[in-house]
């Protein structure tokens, strides 16, 4: 078990406690005098917790609070998990809805911007509330709960959508909802026929790893084909108990992705994302996707430039294996969708070929070849009577 900050101490927690999800989720640490116990408190935290207030949640489990640095001001999980007074100040260009989603929501529990693809939101709460959450008109609690009403309506629409062969379980985070709701959700997701994949976005093996059970893991196995898709950004988020979680679900065969987002000062370093993502790697956890932050009202002050992330990405290519290279996203402003950027390879385009560039700056010329019909003419027979 991980060396924390003393906060089991502080909150008298036995070890049954400490591992008790449920405990967890209720002792979460939610005012500025709750964070005082274990932290201590800049005057730009302390200034942004009190302008901050009405505007995000907040809430940091005990476990999360756990890994905070307690004197360091830029320690990666403080600065992810406690605000500062620029979080209250929105900057040109945000967005209270940055992806564009609400124009997409055809019923409240569902986002339906592509065409095969469908978001799910079944909650608006979190173990954890992320000071960079692209989702927080949400998870704010302005929009209220996501009773039984809004997913039976939410079903009835997928049901009702024979191109949605894909469905993303998100929130808020989707566990912090017990097995048996759970169960009856992704339950009621398979028994559609055209839904061939389901995936659920959490961030509970990072901040609740506690939440991933033998029952939970077992759950998620009995829905198979689904992914859990979470939300590693740094490495001293990988502890023994996150870890713990992560090989459960493996397991128990159900597949683990990462996607982080890239945060300035947080893990904006070719040498922290390296880190990161080749010790996932080890607890078969496929680095996914490395997000350019979104323009969420509040979050400017933690997002890097896009110059920034090109230059890690090129430094992953040039260092790493390519299993521990995600795609660099960026989800368009209002709505446009996702694009990866790259950097860039190509020195000069000719008839005859193509000149690249390597990573160490040296010049390969690629030929074109003699033909180039890329036609597949068995495509007429294998695809025969199915609709383009």
């Amino acid at each position: 078990m991980h060396v924390g900050n003393g906060i089991r101490e502080i909150l008298c927690a036995g070890d049954a406690e400490w591992r008790d999800w449920r405990w967890q989720q209720r002792h979460a640490l939610r005012t500025a005098d709750d964070l005082e116990r274990v932290v201590r408190l800049s005057d730009a935290e302390r200034r942004g917790l009190a302008r901050t207030a009405g505007l995000f949640r907040l809430g940091v489990t005990p476990y999360y609070a756990s890994l905070i640095d307690p004197d360091h001001p830029f320690c990666p999980v403080r600065m992810q998990a406690i605000p500062v007074s620029s979080e209250a100040d929105p900057a040109p260009g945000d967005l209270a809805d940055p992806l564009g989603e609400d124009r997409h929501r055809p019923v409240r529990a569902v986002v339906h911007k592509y065409r095969d693809r469908a978001l799910f939101l079944v909650t608006d709460t979190c173990p954890v509330y992320c000071r960079h959450c692209t989702r927080r008109r949400i998870t704010s609690g302005d929009e209220g709960a996501f009773d039984r009403t809004a997913v039976e309506e939410g079903l009835a629409y997928v049901r009702a959508h024979p191109e949605v062969r894909d469905v993303i379980v998100s929130g808020g985070d989707p566990l912090v909802l017990g097995d048996e709701k759970l169960a009856w959700i992704l339950g009621a997701l398979r028994e559609i026929p055209h839904v061939q994949i389901l995936r659920l976005a959490t961030r509970a093996p990072v901040t609740c790893p506690m939440r991933v059970t033998d029952d939970l893991a077992r759950l998620l196995r009995r829905v198979a084909p689904l992914f859990v898709v979470t939300h590693f950004n740094h490495p001293k988020e990988l502890t023994p108990e996150a870890r713990e979680a992560c090989e459960r679900l493996v397991d128990h065969g159900v597949p683990v992705e990462n996607q982080s987002v890239l945060l300035r000062r947080v893990n904006s370093s070719a040498r922290t994302i390296a880190d990161l993502n080749e010790r996932l790697l080890t607890w078969r956890v496929r680095p996914y996707y490395l997000h350019q932050g979104d323009v969420a009202e509040g979050t400017a002050h933690l997002r890097t430039s896009l110059a920034t992330g090109v230059a890690i990405l090129e430094a992953l290519r040039a260092g790493t294996s390519g299993l521990a290279v995600p795609h660099l996203a960026i989800d368009l402003p209002g709505g446009g969708g996702k694009v990866t950027a790259h950097p860039e390879y190509v020195v000069e385009r000719a008839a005859d070929g193509t000149w690249f560039r390597n990573t160490r700056g040296e010049r390969y010329f690629y030929p074109e070849p003699p033909e180039t019909d890329a036609t597949c003419p068995y495509d007429e027979v294998y695809y025969r009577g199915e609709q383009a």
